[in-house]
């Protein structure tokens, strides 16, 4: 859609932190030993201006290393992605499951989509049809009081009852 050359693309947003493998054994940066041994394989001048230009080393010379950039700070922005931001993703997740586990007939909790949505398991022998939806009310209310997150958290409690009978 943008016009650019998409293996190329590819193969530039493949290897331009290819640097990262190389750090524990060298001495350097991660941009500089990535171009330095895409320059010794010969690598597209398109790939090593993408190792470059990713870190601000250059300004983007095509569209293919402009989207190389933009998909890297995409990338480096969604939850988890840095080690700092996982432990404090981690411990907001877990906060998100213990509240909910703190209300009387809430068997199981589990953080979804990037603790974007928090599914709930509810005991049917304790919670009934009519108060369901004043328990997902009141988690709901809780989570906006207790945690800070962008967006929104969607809360889906499902409660199931079986019954089973024999036909002889």
């Amino acid at each position: 859609e943008m016009g650019g050359d998409e293996k190329l693309a590819l193969r530039a947003g493949l290897l331009h932190d290819i640097g990262k493998a190389l750090t524990q054994d060298f001495d350097g940066n991660h941009v500089d030993l990535g171009a330095e041994i895409c320059r010794k394989y010969n690598e597209h001048p398109v790939v090593i201006n993408s190792i470059y230009a990713h870190h601000g080393y250059e300004e983007p010379t095509c569209i293919e290393s402009a989207a190389v950039c933009t998909a890297d700070v995409l990338s480096a922005a969604r939850p988890g992605a840095r080690r700092e931001v996982l432990e404090s993703f981690t411990k907001r997740v877990k906060e998100l499951e213990n509240i909910a586990l703190s209300y009387d007939g809430v068997m199981k909790a589990y953080a979804i989509n990037a603790g974007r949505e928090i599914r709930l398991f509810i005991d049917a022998n304790m919670v009934s049809d009519e108060e369901l939806p004043l328990l997902t009310h009141k988690i709901a209310k809780e989570i906006e009081e207790k945690l800070q997150f962008p967006g929104e958290i969607k809360v889906n409690a499902i409660r199931e009852t079986k019954f089973v009978e024999f036909a002889k």
